[in-house]
């Protein structure tokens, strides 16, 4: 007959366990929030995985590349995480430094050998669905591909198009966007802009060759 005594205690051990895991976490979270890099760095030393991941998906380096704190993601760098790692959504932390505007952080990353050009949506679309123009030039002039497609076909011109972003839109064609390309689907950044209302664009679009 198994000892109760060792299966409460057993039970007990577990629940500490977790407890001081979930603990050490917050502890890193709190740092990530303040850009505390020593604290970071002590914490990765009591052996915190710096590819952790949190309840919502995120990576450690995910989250501090997300809230732009560069002197965090430079320790967490230092640890050699798994860089590329996408989070539930397919997100990167360099798609989300990106989105974000967090250019020091963009540089950290790509520094370290985040990749650019990746299957599907890509960080250049990113920054051009925020209007994000000196991270996008960043990204192209370390090799962007400029007429890269997501799933459903959608190219960074099209995202910048359609939220009106118009210097994004100029950088872009300025690069070899390809205006008059379609989706599957039959969208074109053109159209795109016509439907929601970016006369402005729309009117930049056509004067450069782009046709309905």
């Amino acid at each position: 007959m198994p000892n109760i005594r060792n299966i409460l205690l057993g039970s007990w051990l577990m629940v500490a366990y977790a407890g001081a895991v979930a603990g050490v976490y917050e502890d890193m979270i709190y740092a990530i929030n303040n850009d505390d890099e020593q604290m970071v760095n002590s914490l990765l030393k009591r052996g915190v995985d710096a590819d952790t991941v949190g309840p919502d998906g995120d990576t450690l380096l995910i989250i501090a590349a997300k809230r732009g704190k560069p002197g965090v993601v430079r320790a967490l760098l230092a640890a050699k995480p798994k860089i590329n790692v996408r989070n539930a959504f397919g997100e990167t932390a360099l798609m989300l430094a990106a989105f974000q505007g967090h250019t020091e952080v963009v540089r950290d990353l790509l520094a370290q050998g985040a990749e650019i050009n990746l299957a599907g949506w890509t960080p250049l679309m990113y920054a051009a669905a925020r209007n994000r123009v000196d991270i996008a030039r960043i990204l192209i002039g370390r090799g962007a591909e400029v007429n890269a497609q997501a799933e459903n076909g959608t190219t960074a011109l099209m995202m910048a198009a359609r939220e009106g972003h118009l210097p994004m839109v100029l950088l872009l064609l300025e690069y070899g966007a390809d205006i008059n390309y379609k989706t599957p689907a039959g969208y074109s950044a053109l159209g795109l802009a016509i439907d929601r209302g970016k006369k402005d664009v729309a009117e930049i679009l056509i004067k450069a060759g782009a046709v309905e």
